[in-house]
């Protein structure tokens, strides 16, 4: 997103370093989860349950080309794909955040249809990270009405972009933004939660880095109110492969995650994800105590794109409550 083309990611060039440790986090049911608990070599057992949303990307040229509406998004997702969570983005309806009736529509039709509103991607509302203090007051601002949207629809996140300056040893100027946006979230009952998605935030290291900072902070609130969004796919890339150990990466955001992302891309002729091992990734999720939404996110192009979120869908149900054999 963030007015990117069609990809919504934009992926890191290159290695990125890795192996940081992790030290404590919050899992979503509350409970304290120590690194050391989670690996992304998973040994064999049974996943556990989770439930299945539907990001709204997945269907991103159906909106562009009007052929879809946002008011309309959960009903086609209960009524085509049989999915009773939705994950909006804001860039399909960025601006009504503070139109009480249009959110009071939305919610009632997401309402009417029996589907939970899970939370709202945020995109293109300023840099956490800038330079200039007064760059970074004016993005955590922008960020506000979407943390008010968020309550008025019922959700229970924001996803931001934690922007483009800072790094595994300098996350001072944007953790101190993103504890200022997590308390005001706090305020709300709404979770601020941090995607790898592109640039630091694609780099573990630097990522969790910022975990730590911010929820390191004398806040409480802030701290059990910040944390990740790990995404499958969105990691740095070289030559068409994967240039750091993804299971690795997922399993080191896991500890704080509140949302986790089912990026696919294509699949072969079993059904499996053609980059990314479905199984092996919901075993970490599921050691990592997460049993909350598990959202869709279909991004391939030789699939239309029902076609990719049914074949997502039918992939994580398959896996759910199955045995794990490494």
């Amino acid at each position: 997103m963030n007015d990117m083309p069609l990809n919504r990611r934009s992926f890191l060039q290159g290695a990125v370093a890795g192996g940081a440790a992790l030290g404590l986090g919050l899992g979503l049911n509350g409970s304290i989860l120590r690194a050391g608990e989670v690996t992304g070599s998973p040994k064999p057992g049974k996943i556990g349950p989770f439930k299945i949303s539907l990001a709204e990307w997945s269907l991103h040229r159906a909106l562009r080309a009007k052929e879809l509406d946002n008011l309309d998004f959960p009903k086609v997702a209960r009524e085509q794909y049989g999915i009773e969570g939705v994950e909006f983005v804001n860039q399909f309806f960025k601006d009504k955040a503070h139109d009480s009736v249009y959110l009071k529509d939305l919610k009632k039709r997401a309402d009417d249809q029996g589907v939970t509103c899970v939370l709202i991607m945020i995109d293109g509302e300023g840099d956490l990270s800038a330079p200039e203090k007064e760059a970074r007051a004016r993005a955590v601002d922008n960020h506000k009405k979407w943390v008010d949207a968020a309550a008025a629809l019922g959700c229970h996140a924001i996803r931001v972009n934690t922007g483009e300056h800072y790094s595994p040893t300098d996350v001072k100027d944007v953790s101190e933004a993103c504890a200022i946006l997590s308390d005001y979230g706090a305020q709300h009952k709404i979770h601020v939660i941090c995607e790898n998605h592109g640039g630091p935030s694609s780099n573990p290291d630097a990522l969790l880095a910022l975990m730590k900072a911010v929820n390191g902070t004398k806040t409480v609130a802030t701290g059990a109110n910040f944390g990740t969004l790990p995404d499958f796919g969105n990691f740095p890339q070289k030559d068409g492969k994967y240039s750091i150990d993804v299971y690795d990466a997922i399993a080191r955001m896991m500890p704080y995650a509140h949302g986790v992302s089912a990026k696919s891309y294509d699949f072969d002729d079993k059904g499996r994800e053609s980059k990314l091992d479905f199984a092996r990734i919901m075993k970490i999720v599921s050691d990592a105590g997460y049993d909350g939404w598990v959202g869709i996110e279909y991004e391939g192009n030789r699939l239309g794109e029902p076609e990719g979120i049914k074949a997502t869908k039918k992939l994580l149900e398959e896996v759910r409550s199955s045995g794990y054999t490494g």
